[in-house]
């Protein structure tokens, strides 16, 4: 395939109860099915709170299910829970064993490699990471295995979490650190990434849309697909706005695009608290 077309979709936060969110989803199929890409990446939190709510994820499931063309997913936190930080409070619901199970069970994997139009994709699972589980280990390993095995293609990294702010030595600061890989994990990360040629590392969770460069590898969050946050709960760091990203692969090179689908709308967070039945 001499070009491979990706759309990447992220924090949709599915549940039966959360109309709005539901919504937006189907516009963004619609969009899909008009522009049909060869697949179609979910980078996490499909779920608007799976570890309390299991069926926000079967929900979610059944949605995708419905779309014209290929998925792949990684988990985000509310899916499977949240990973500790050195700095920060600990999360209400931390990520587990039992809670990735779950999520394996429903969905399917947590962790994939492929290769398309001359690159090799690799999905990592980034909440497992800092966790001290059996399944980070495993998946540290999976991951090396799988790099030395690249022969040269340019590799583009899909997460849930961004690796940080602006730079690999971004300091963990409390307010912020549950929005990126915790150290140790990222540390190493970017080592094992060193040893290969990483172009692009596309990530969601914050619910902003940002696209910058460090070095040779250039950063794409993906904004969410279901709702923004208010700056009053977050600061402003880039775009605060609902949508996806296009991307179109070709040997060596690739191309983004940043795109809503049409009709759909900034449903607010607070709103939804604010209306959302108790499930």
């Amino acid at each position: 395939m001499s070009q491979f077309r990706l759309t990447q979709i992220s924090d949709t936060h599915l549940a039966r109860r959360l109309a709005k969110l539901t919504d937006n989803f189907h516009r963004v199929a619609a969009h899909i099915d008009a522009t049909r890409p060869d697949l179609v990446i979910n980078s996490g939190d499909l779920a608007f709170d799976a570890p309390t709510s299991p069926n926000d994820l079967t929900f979610a499931k059944s949605l995708h299910a419905e779309l014209p063309v290929a998925c792949r997913y990684l988990p985000g936190n509310h899916d499977i829970g949240d990973n500790p930080t050195a700095v920060g409070p600990v999360p209400s619901h931390p990520a587990s064993e039992q809670h990735l199970q779950s999520y394996r069970a429903v969905i399917g994997e947590d962790r994939w490699r492929f290769d398309e139009a001359g690159w090799c994709f690799v999905g990592l699972n980034s909440l497992i990471m800092n966790t001290g589980l059996g399944s980070e280990a495993e998946q540290f390993d999976w991951l090396a295995s799988e790099l030395s095995r690249t022969n040269g293609r340019p590799v583009a990294l899909f997460v849930h979490k961004p690796l940080y702010l602006d730079a690999p030595d971004d300091p963990e600061l409390e307010a912020s650190a549950i929005r990126y890989v915790p150290q140790p994990a990222r540390a190493r990360l970017i080592e094992m990434f060193g040893a290969v040629d990483l172009r692009l590392i596309a990530s969601g969770h914050v619910h902003q849309r940002r696209d910058f460069t460090y070095g040779r590898v250039r950063h794409v969050w993906a904004p969410s697909a279901g709702f923004i946050i208010p700056d009053k709960r977050q600061e402003r760091i880039a775009l605060k706005e609902t949508g996806l990203v296009e991307y179109r692969f070709t040997p060596d090179s690739f191309e983004v695009r940043h795109v809503r689908a049409p009709g759909q709308i900034d449903v607010d967070l607070d709103e939804l608290h604010q209306k959302a039945p108790a499930s």
